[in-house]
C-alpha cells in the first residue's frame, strides 16, 4: 500500500455540493489500494495507474462499532415509537406517482410528437442547467449505496434483507420510494438528447463501485474548514488523521439523513424554479415533484432525532456537534467519468454559481435544524454537553461570515468541458 498526503491548494470559486462552504480544495490523505499495484510498484508510479473499476478513494483509519451496548439498547425501545412515527411518512405503492406520470407514453399513438415537444422544450435550458440536472440525476442513482451505508447502522440495520422491524421496513420502503427520482430523472435526460448518456452511465457505475466510505461523512473536520477560511495562504492543513468518523452509530447516521434531505429538497427545488424561469414547466413540475419526497423524507428523518434528543439529550447535543465539526457532504464525493478526478468539485462550483446549492444553503439548514431541534433551549447537560450545545448554536453565523469574507477574495471562475454534455465548455 502507498500512502500519499496531497496538498491544499487555495480556490475560492469550489463549493463541494451538500457540503460547508469551503473555499478551498482540501483533499484528504490518499489510500491506494494494494490490488491497484503491480507487484514491485514505485511510490511514485501510482499517480499514472489507470482507474479500471472506481476512482482513487480518500479513506481514514476509520473507528467502527462504537456506540455502547446501552445506546443500541434505545433504538430498540423505540421500534412502537417508530412504527407509529416514521412509517407514516411513507405513501403506499399505489397512491405513490410513477415515473410514466410525467413522461411521454411509448404506447400511445402520439409518443412520437410527445417526445419532439420535451426535446423542444429542453433546447431553451442552458449548458450549465444540464450539468446540475445530471450532477443530480447521479447522485440519486448511486442509491444502492445509501441503502447500504443505512444498514451499517448498529441497532437499526435489516439484519436479514427482509427484517420486519420498523427500522428495516422504513429503510427499505424509504430505498424504494428513492429510486423512482434516479428514474425519472435519467429517462427525462435520455429523451431530451443534450446529453451524453454513455458518459453519464459511465459516472453512475464508477459512482455505485466507489461505494462509501466513513470519509465521506468527515473528509474534513469542520475546524479545519474554518482555519482554511482563517489561514488560506498556508499551505497544508492541520492532520487530524485521529478524528472519529461515523463509527456505525445511528445518532451521526439519523444526523446526516436529515441534513442531506433538506438539502436535495433544497436543490431539486432550485432545479425546479430554474426550469421554470426557461420555460420547461413540464420538467419544473418534475424537480418539483421529487423535491417534495425529499421534504417528507426530511420530516421522517428529523423526527428520529428530535426523539433521540428526548431520550438522550445529552448524546444527542455531542453527536450533533461531532457531525457538524466534522461537516455533512454528498455521497457523490466519489463522482468520477473516467477523466474528471475533481467532476463533484467542479459540479458542485457550477450549482453554487447557479444558486442551485450554495454556501448560504448550508448554514441555513445548520440553522433550520438547531431551531427544528430546540437545541439552544436543551437543559441539564454535561459539561461537554453545554460545549457541544454552544458549538453547534454559534457555527451558522460563524460560516456566513467567512464565506462572506472568501467571496471577497474569489478570482474569477475557470471554464472548463463537461464530458456529460460532449465536452462542451461551462463556466464554474
Amino acid at each position: 500500500m502507498a500512502l500519499q498526503l496531497n496538498h491544499l491548494s487555495f480556490q475560492s470559486h469550489k463549493l463541494p455540493s451538500f457540503s460547508p462552504p469551503p473555499m478551498a480544495s482540501v483533499r484528504s490523505p490518499t489510500f491506494f489500494m494494494a490490488s491497484t499495484l503491480r507487484s514491485g510498484s514505485k511510490f511514485w508510479e501510482v499517480e499514472n495507474l489507470k482507474k479500471p473499476y472506481s476512482p482513487l478513494q480518500e479513506v481514514h483509519v476509520q473507528v467502527t462499532h462504537s456506540m455502547p451496548p446501552q445506546k443500541i439498547e434505545i433504538f430498540k425501545s423505540m421500534e412502537s415509537w417508530a412504527e407509529q412515527n416514521v412509517l407514516v411518512h411513507l405513501k403506499p405503492v399505489e397512491k405513490c406517482w410513477q415515473p410514466q406520470d410525467f413522461l411521454p407514453d411509448p404506447v400511445s399513438d402520439g409518443f412520437h410528437e410527445q417526445v419532439k415537444e420535451l426535446r423542444e422544450r429542453a433546447k431553451e435550458l442552458p449548458d450549465d442547467y444540464f450539468v446540475v440536472l445530471v450532477g443530480d440525476m447521479i447522485t440519486e442513482e448511486a442509491l444502492p449505496t445509501y441503502q447500504t451505508m443505512l444498514n451499517t447502522l448498529d441497532g437499526v440495520r435489516d439484519e436479514t434483507g427482509a427484517s420486519p422491524t420498523s427500522w428495516a421496513i422504513w429503510t427499505r420502503a424509504w430505498t424504494a420510494e428513492e429510486n423512482r427520482h434516479g428514474d425519472l430523472l435519467n429517462k427525462y435526460l435520455y429523451l431530451s438528447g443534450r446529453v451524453d448518456m454513455r458518459q453519464i452511465e459511465k459516472t453512475i457505475q464508477y459512482l455505485i463501485g466507489s461505494g462509501i466510505s466513513q470519509e465521506q461523512f468527515s473528509a474534513n473536520t469542520q475546524d479545519d474548514v474554518l482555519y482554511v477560511f482563517e489561514n488560506s495562504s498556508q499551505e497544508h492543513k492541520p492532520n487530524r488523521p485521529d478524528d472519529p468518523r461515523t463509527e456505525n452509530s445511528p445518532y451521526l447516521g439519523f444526523i446526516y439523513t436529515s441534513f442531506q434531505e433538506r438539502a436535495t429538497f433544497i436543490s431539486h427545488g432550485n432545479t425546479a424554479r430554474l426550469a421554470k424561469d426557461h420555460g420547461d414547466m413540464k420538467l419544473a413540475q418534475i424537480c418539483g415533484t421529487i423535491a417534495a419526497d425529499e421534504k417528507r423524507h426530511e420530516t421522517a428523518y428529523t423526527k428520529i432525532v428530535e426523539k433521540l434528543f428526548e431520550i438522550d439529550p445529552d448524546g444527542t447535543v455531542l453527536a450533533f456537534e461531532d457531525m457538524m465539526r466534522k461537516k455533512i457532504s454528498m455521497p457523490a464525493h466519489l463522482m468520477y467519468d473516467g477523466r474528471d478526478d475533481n467532476l463533484f468539485d467542479h459540479f458542485s462550483a457550477v450549482a453554487q454559481r447557479l444558486g442551485v446549492y450554495t454556501a448560504k444553503d448550508y448554514a441555513d439548514i445548520l440553522e433550520f435544524l438547531v431551531g427544528r431541534w430546540n437545541v439552544e433551549k436543551l437543559t441539564g447537560l454535561s459539561g461537554d454537553g453545554r460545549k457541544a450545545q454552544e458549538y453547534v448554536c454559534r457555527l451558522a453565523p460563524r460560516i456566513r461570515r467567512l464565506e462572506e469574507r472568501a467571496q471577497g477574495r474569489a478570482k474569477e471562475a475557470p471554464v472548463i468541458p463537461f464530458s456529460w454534455i460532449f465536452d462542451r465548455e461551462v463556466r464554474l
